[in-house]
């Protein structure tokens, strides 16, 4: 197990941006025949495929981005193409080179119009962006003034159609759950607290609980705090009430990871734990809204998203749960539990964090 625990921090090591899921944005703007399409890709994303790094230091300047536009242009004409009422559209120009800053990091921005054959009621969208390199990512798309609701685009799934009555919110839930899963620095929160979840507090250290029932209801209470703090924040960030700088928001992610592991190792943090958690749920709440935030959705059509992003990260937490509290619990009196999972487990965990709050916090990369 704790072979198991080690090999899992070596291997999230490497996410050092573990927050940062692939995510690309689509959006339409109809006028009668006419379409202005709108797509951002993430530059890591394009850097990953297209290799715009040229000196290789690491960052992209926009000269690197420029000079490999009719790349980025040729990727994104084979990886969307969109249809209008069962017509194809011509296009009217080609995207000018420009960027954008979501929460998330750099953007490409490429802008474009097309002239369909008649009014445009609905849009069949054939998306492939980056199926071949990147099994997680996922495209969101909307138009612009209808009353439906925005998709979640899967490369590679078929056609998808945005039209006024459509309805996203079985998409978002789904890409709840993505971002849970992609979302390594809160798994380890998680994974963190289930940890000592099946243990109490006796003076300066543990003991294990002496009832299963004990231990449900403590994790009961810890998922409970940290579901209801997140949900806070993640309806204010994004409906953009709250926008702390997201920089500042991955540091401290990074840090109540780290100071739960700390805790787990010596307690430290004063009353009840599920009250740190919830606490601490206040920061992973808005580190949650960035996909949200960044379609720019606003009043009630933020709702039914919402409500679905929400239900899919509260099904990716307790998949985590269902997973490793078992597991837990079967083990919490065993001495190889006590002496070398929860030390070695936390301890790695806390280590990987460390780096996490240096990288964020001071715009470094330690990790590969």
């Amino acid at each position: 197990m704790i072979r198991c625990l080690l090999a899992l921090a070596l291997l999230l090591s490497g996410a050092a941006h573990a927050h940062q899921a692939s995510e690309a944005y689509l959006n339409f703007r109809v006028d009668g025949a006419v379409v202005e399409q709108r797509l951002d890709i993430a530059l890591r994303d394009l850097d990953r495929d297209l290799a715009l790094d040229a000196d290789g230091d690491g960052a992209l300047s926009w000269g690197e981005v420029r000079q490999r536009w009719p790349d980025i242009e040729a990727l994104a004409a084979v990886g969307l193409q969109f249809t209008a009422d069962g017509q194809r559209c011509d296009a009217l120009d080609r995207p000018a080179p420009q960027l954008d800053e979501h929460s998330d990091g750099t953007y490409a921005v490429l802008v474009s119009h097309w002239r369909c054959p008649g009014d445009v009621g609905e849009l069949a969208i054939d998306y492939r962006l980056f199926a071949h390199t990147d099994a997680a990512h996922r495209g969101l798309a909307r138009l612009a003034g209808a009353a439906g609701q925005p998709l979640v685009l899967v490369p590679g799934a078929g056609v998808q159609r945005l039209h006024a009555e459509s309805r996203g919110v079985v998409g978002f839930v789904a890409e709840g759950m993505a971002h849970i899963a992609s979302g390594f620095d809160h798994v380890l929160f998680l994974v963190t607290l289930l940890l000592v979840a099946v243990w109490r507090r006796a003076g300066p250290g543990w003991v294990p609980r002496d009832s299963a029932r004990s231990a449900f209801a403590e994790t009961l209470k810890l998922v409970t705090a940290f579901t209801l703090a997140h949900s806070v924040t993640l309806g204010l960030a994004a409906s953009g009430l709250i926008d702390p700088p997201a920089a500042a928001v991955e540091s401290l992610i990074a840090l109540t990871v780290l100071l739960a592991a700390l805790d787990n190792l010596r307690p430290f943090i004063p009353g009840p734990r599920w009250l740190m958690v919830g606490l601490f749920g206040l920061v992973h709440g808005i580190g949650f809204a960035g996909p949200l935030k960044d379609l720019g959705l606003r009043g009630s059509e933020l709702v039914l998203p919402l409500l679905g992003f929400n239900i899919g990260v509260e099904l990716g937490q307790l998949a985590v749960v269902a997973l490793l509290l078992p597991l837990a619990l079967w083990l919490r009196s065993a001495g190889i539990y006590r002496r070398w999972i929860v030390p070695g487990g936390s301890g790695a965990i806390a280590v990987l964090a460390l780096l996490w709050c240096v990288e964020r916090s001071m715009a470094v990369q330690l990790l590969p």
